[in-house]
């Protein structure tokens, strides 16, 4: 079965979508949409088990040649970083359509087709092995975004939609130059697990590293390149704000991970500390801006500033915990932030205001929408029995190793998200209701307690059983601290090779070591 070209399946699968949601009608699109993202989710779900959580090696790998010169290569490949990821986008999308089902009322066709090219874009970046191919579905994701806020967003969507694509031009014209940098000191190849062998002189790392970083910075967002985020999730329509914050969001710290951390070890060492001490920074800052919000979705998009500065802190503190933590919370900011964004979505479309004051004490006549908000909170401020629980406590232990200091001042995110995340509960659900507030404020339908209710069941089970995840993603984990350069292609599951002695970049204490290659 690993001979099957399921990578491509996935990738190319919803552009069939997309092209038959312009020829069909307005309701057939909504349809249309529902089906290809629904059977790509399915196309995916086999992945779960036959993925081999032994190897370390790139699995499903699919290789053809593309242009002859400069050697340009068709390949897909996947691993035990980007396996969750994957697996999370081809999840969230159909609900992504379910939300916008009445929501979107104008180019009901175009929307549905946007939605379609940018699960493949994203579904691509995870899985591509080519840097030329990697960079073309990172620019092909823009435009779609730039649409989705800029036809269908709020009153200043154009505002936030420049905004956006300058931002993220700005930095992928810097990857490319990297890109090229790499080609030539490389060996013309483009190849990325190539050159993840490759060694590099240390003044190269650090010009790579900085060019690395002002793209991926910006589509984390890191402070202080996050101004773009705030305004394009407040103008950005439901689902846009959806996958704005539970997947394009992960693009920046995926590239730190598949990138920089394996091609540029020097550059990496030498910045740890900066790189630590801006996500601290950002821990802290996204939860005191989030204190201050009175809209509610510009509050859950500075907390995203706030947990997205958690994965960068587990990134660079460079040791097993850390790293498993980051990918761990990627995919639980993706379910809960998700989530939070999918309610803000629900009650807009009957309050048509985002504002606090305007959606309080809603508990009295929607109380099973209460339920389900107060659990995606919970969950956000790292509930004991939810998913961000994990991944939190596996950074902050990961960051405790690399130094006692440093996880004092994260974990005062964790108090600020519970004082914004309480503070918004008690007025949203438990406050006094607004005057805007009717009798007849119907509470959550069919189809949105059918879009909510899968988000719950993951927030539970990857809260109570997280093993099963970590477990696929720990031998590309330790592979990716160890030292040894990226694996050779592999078409088929191998067995683990031999433990290898730690290198410095993993400043892990031995013992903490020896305890984290025992698991």
């Amino acid at each position: 079965m690993t001979s099957f070209p399921w990578l491509s399946l996935i990738v190319f699968f919803p552009l069939i979508g997309a092209v038959l949601c312009l020829l069909v009608k307005v309701e057939s699109s909504r349809w249309v949409a529902l089906g290809f993202t629904v059977g790509n989710f399915l196309l995916s779900l086999p992945l779960w088990w036959l993925f081999d959580s032994s190897a370390a090696t790139m699995q499903f790998v699919e290789r053809a040649s593309w242009i002859n010169s400069p050697p340009v290569n068709y390949s897909l490949g996947m691993d035990g970083i980007s396996f969750p990821l994957v697996l999370m986008t081809t999840f969230l999308m159909p609900f992504c359509v379910t939300v916008s089902w009445t929501a979107i009322e104008k180019r009901v066709q175009l929307f549905m087709s946007m939605l379609l090219v940018m699960e493949a874009a994203m579904v691509g970046v995870f899985v591509a092995l080519d840097f030329v191919l990697f960079y073309v579905f990172w620019e092909v994701m823009l435009i779609p975004m730039y649409l989705l806020i800029g036809v269908w967003g709020g009153p200043n969507r154009l505002y936030a939609a420049i905004k956006f694509f300058l931002y993220t031009l700005a930095g992928s014209l810097l990857l490319l130059v990297a890109i090229l940098a790499l080609y030539f000191q490389g060996g013309h190849t483009f190849d990325i697990l190539e050159l993840s062998r490759g060694t590099y002189g240390a003044s190269l790392q650090m010009w790579l590293f900085l060019a690395f970083f002002a793209a991926f910075a910006v589509k984390v967002p890191m402070f202080p390149f996050h101004t773009w985020l705030p305004d394009a999730h407040v103008e950005a329509p439901t689902a846009g704000s959806v996958i704005l914050a539970s997947v394009l969001l992960k693009m920046g710290t995926y590239g730190f991970l598949r990138f920089t951390l394996p091609m540029l070890p020097d550059a990496t060492a030498a910045f740890t500390k900066p790189m630590i001490a801006l996500s601290i920074v950002a821990i802290i800052y996204g939860a005191y801006m989030a204190l201050a919000q009175s809209d509610i979705k510009k509050l859950i998009a500075y907390s995203s500033v706030s947990h997205m500065g958690f994965v960068t802190l587990g990134i660079f503190v460079l040791n097993i915990q850390g790293i498993e933590g980051a990918v761990m919370q990627m995919v639980n900011h993706g379910i809960t932030t998700g989530g939070l964004f999918l309610c803000v979505g629900i009650v807009y479309e009957r309050t048509h205001s985002r504002q606090i004051l305007d959606n309080t004490g809603l508990a009295g006549p929607m109380p099973r929408y209460a339920i389900f908000l107060m659990i995606f909170a919970l969950s956000s401020l790292g509930l004991p029995g939810t998913n961000s629980f994990v991944g939190e406590f596996l950074v902050l232990a990961g960051t405790f190793v690399w130094s006692q200091f440093a996880t004092a001042f994260a974990a005062l995110g964790v108090i600020l998200a519970a004082a914004y995340m309480l503070w918004l509960m008690q007025r949203v659900v438990f406050g006094t209701p607004a005057p805007a507030h009717r009798a007849h404020l119907l509470d959550l339908n069919a189809r949105e307690t059918a879009t909510l209710v899968p988000l719950i069941v993951l927030v539970f089970v990857l809260g109570i059983f997280p093993n099963p995840l970590l477990t696929r993603m720990h031998a590309s984990v330790t592979n990716l601290l160890s030292g040894q350069k990226a694996p050779a292609y592999a078409t088929a599951p191998q067995q683990p090779a031999r433990p290898q002695p730690a290198a410095p970049m993993a400043v892990m204490s031995s013992s903490s070591s020896e305890q984290a290659t025992a698991r």
